[in-house]
């Protein structure tokens, strides 16, 4: 996706709710919102928060909230608008509402709580079977259920195929289809989420490897006097995080154990920095030597570039100052901070806060190495 010039632009809220499907809601409700604060994370569901306010006699206190307006599972549909650019924020569902009262006039606030859509997959255990299928069909297959809130499935085959044998093994799913989605993401090396938009009341819901590769997003500036886009932003170098993967596999025909050799992540995660950080921890896998190999060395795999982000930053931007809305779960450059942490990074997070006049973003980025792999960080 390519990246639009919002800066400097006046900035448009739109709140939508409802049941299943969502309209727009009345203007009421539009003119009492304090305050949206929306996170979302690689791997994880995406989280909100929205503040109002409760006038005395107003139509949320005396109607709206008693009907249910605002109760949980309530949808919730959250689009920016900057400068002609539309984005939607959040598609999600309230699970929480919280009524502050207070003698001070203006100080009694409605604050809602929720999650995205994915909270509809963990709502319900269940138990099935999935014999002859690999694992991104069975999450095709588990997908599909949800096609009805606009759900699309965006689902990658696995990095190391896993022929599916029912004569030998039958993988079964016991407990809710989100924890079932994410286990296998895991055992692949995969994130899962659901990313909203393009259009409101649609989403994405997308299992693969994170998105290393491709166009970055603006770079960040900072250190740059006038050209600085961003308040600050602080680097940390872990050594201890990343982990070598000590994985067996028995042969089931001459019950001999091997040691898998240590995988190559580059096809899961392309580098980002020309210096790697070593692996100071060896870690053993258990439960891989009864398994097919291929499993067994997908889990290797899975565990060795989970782990390899040695490297994280933090930071904070004004939109308008920065110019571009940052976006998760794709790279983006960074310039100022010198040789050692300039380059691209992976956004790992990032947290919208939006109040009435202001839009800022709270960020987290990641990789797995020291130093750019290019000269010049674009755009």
């Amino acid at each position: 996706m390519a990246d639009e010039h919002v800066g400097g632009g006046p900035i448009h809220l739109t709140l939508s709710m409802g049941p299943h499907l969502t309209r727009p809601v009345p203007q009421a409700v539009s003119e009492a919102l304090l305050s949206a604060q929306i996170t979302s994370t690689a791997g994880e569901r995406s989280g909100f928060q929205l503040a109002f306010d409760l006038t005395k006699k107003g139509a949320i206190i005396s109607n709206l909230l008693p009907e249910g307006f605002f109760d949980p599972r309530t949808r919730v549909v959250v689009t920016t608008v900057i400068r002609g650019t539309r984005t939607v924020l959040l598609d999600g569902l309230i699970v929480r509402q919280e009524v502050g009262a207070s003698n001070q006039p203006g100080q009694t606030t409605l604050t809602v709580t929720g999650e995205d859509l994915s909270l509809l997959m963990d709502l319900d255990e269940r138990v099935d079977r999935y014999p002859n299928l690999s694992p991104a069909r069975r999450v095709e297959r588990i997908l599909a259920r949800y096609a009805d809130y606009g759900i699309h499935p965006d689902v990658h085959p696995e990095q190391i195929v896993q022929q599916p044998r029912a004569e030998h093994r039958v993988d079964y799913q016991t407990g809710t289809d989100l924890a079932y989605v994410n286990e296998l993401a895991r055992a692949n090396g995969y994130v899962f989420y659901l990313e909203p938009g393009p259009r409101p009341g649609r989403s994405t819901a997308y299992w693969g490897p994170q998105r290393r590769v491709g166009l970055p997003q603006h770079a960040l500036n900072v250190n740059m006097d006038v050209h600085s886009t961003v308040d600050q932003l602080t680097f940390a170098y872990d050594g201890a995080a990343r982990e070598e993967p000590q994985a067996h596999w028995q042969d089931p025909r001459t019950r001999e154990s091997t040691l898998i050799p240590q995988p190559d992540i580059g096809p899961l995660r392309p580098p980002l920095g020309r210096r790697a950080s070593p692996a100071l921890k060896r870690r053993r896998l258990t439960g891989t030597a009864k398994k097919d190999e291929a499993q067994a060395r997908a889990e290797a795999l899975a565990r060795a570039a989970t782990s390899a982000d040695a490297i994280s930053g933090s930071g904070q931007l004004d939109v308008n100052r920065h110019g571009y809305v940052l976006r998760p779960r794709e790279l983006v450059g960074v310039r100022g901070a010198g040789v050692t942490y300039d380059g691209e990074y992976y956004v790992t997070s990032v947290t919208h806060n939006l109040t009435p006049g202001s839009y800022r973003q709270n960020f987290t980025l990641s990789r797995e190495g020291l130093i750019a792999r290019g000269d010049t960080v674009r755009p």
